[in-house]
């Protein structure tokens, strides 16, 4: 018997929630919330979200920005002829800083939101140190500005965020294959997201139930560094 075909998975578009109230909060993201649930009185003008990639940044960015209307800009979309506009807005998001970002604009920013009395989140894989800035005078700002960091999730934080991640796909796991990911995967929600995918994209190709197995193979791949 031949054996049965299997179905060419369809990147079928899904939507994740991103609110404030979808935002799960644990011991390693639990500053980072209550900071930004704080704004407007902040103990600076101007804080640095750090953190690893998948580790909440933007979700933490998009559920500010319904809070305090802040404009969001990519830093390396950020121009001395945007900062007039942003500031306008009355709060200002600078996302991915570590990519890279124009120092002169930048600093004409954190100057105009601070004679406007508005606050200025920026976001980042790595610390001001590293990003090779060369404005003496930026590096004053932004020493003086508030860290906090967010940190790779702890066992309890990793089964919440996969037990979203499925049901943000619309996918019913049982208990027990989310166990399994918890205590045999990175602690990592970059990785966590990727794992998700594969297995939403194996058991739709497969045409079968997500299973322990199912997890077990996908989870190796993913770890493995597999397509």
């Amino acid at each position: 018997m031949a054996d049965t075909p299997r179905q060419l998975p369809l990147e079928l578009p899904h939507e994740e929630a991103l609110g404030r109230d979808d935002y799960l909060v644990g011991s390693a993201n639990q500053a980072a919330f209550e900071l930004l649930e704080r704004w407007p009185d902040w103990p600076s003008p101007v804080v640095i979200l750090a953190g690893p990639v998948g580790a909440g940044k933007t979700h933490l960015v998009k559920a500010w920005h319904e809070d305090a209307g802040a404009a969001v800009i990519s830093a390396a979309d950020l121009t001395s002829d945007a900062v007039t506009g942003l500031v306008a807005c009355g709060a200002v998001a600078v996302e991915d800083a570590h990519n890279g970002v124009d120092e002169t604009a930048l600093f004409h920013l954190l100057n105009a939101a601070r004679q406007a009395d508005i606050r200025v989140l920026i976001t980042s894989r790595t610390w001001p140190n590293a990003w090779n800035l060369k404005l003496p005078d930026l590096m004053s700002r932004l020493r003086a500005a508030t860290p906090v960091e967010i940190a790779e999730p702890d066992d309890d934080l990793l089964r919440l965020v996969l037990v979203k991640l499925f049901a943000d796909r619309q996918l019913a796991v049982d208990p027990g294959v989310v166990d399994y990911l918890v205590v045999r995967m990175e602690r990592s929600l970059g990785v966590a997201c990727r794992v998700v995918e594969e297995i939403d994209r194996a058991a739709l190709a497969g045409r079968v139930k997500i299973t322990k197995p199912l997890a077990g193979r996908v989870l190796e791949d993913v770890q493995n560094g597999a397509d």
